[in-house]
């Protein structure tokens, strides 16, 4: 699995959760954080930005992607609808947590999210 990293970077903890729930090994992270300038339409940007991971239009329907969303809502939307674009269906999401009572603040695993089935 591919998995598209939008946010804070993960942790080797996160990415073994990751496997046990998916039942599936991470084989490539792609860190890709955006930094978008107010200035100019976040469409264009995200466009960009998702046109830079490089992946082929097969790879796009083909590969089992994993989407790990930028916290900022407007971008994490427009994302998605790109990716919809190219996948020709919703991917699925990691949504992460607070460890209770962690200090400093740690995240964990929440769930993955099948957008599709969400979407159906």
């Amino acid at each position: 699995m591919i998995l598209l990293n939008f946010s804070h970077p993960l942790t080797p903890t996160q990415l073994k959760q990751i496997e046990a729930l998916t039942g599936q090994v991470v084989e490539r992270v792609l860190d890709l954080m955006p930094q978008l300038n107010h200035e100019v339409p976040f469409d264009v940007q995200i466009e960009e930005l998702v046109d830079d991971i490089g992946l082929s239009p097969q790879e796009w329907q083909t590969k089992p992607l994993l989407v790990n969303p930028p916290g900022y809502a407007p971008a994490a939307v427009i994302l998605l609808a790109e990716m919809h674009g190219r996948m020709g269906h919703f991917p699925a999401m990691l949504r992460l947590r607070p460890v209770p009572d962690s200090n400093p603040p740690q995240y964990e695993v929440a769930e993955i999210i099948n957008l599709q089935a969400v979407r159906d």
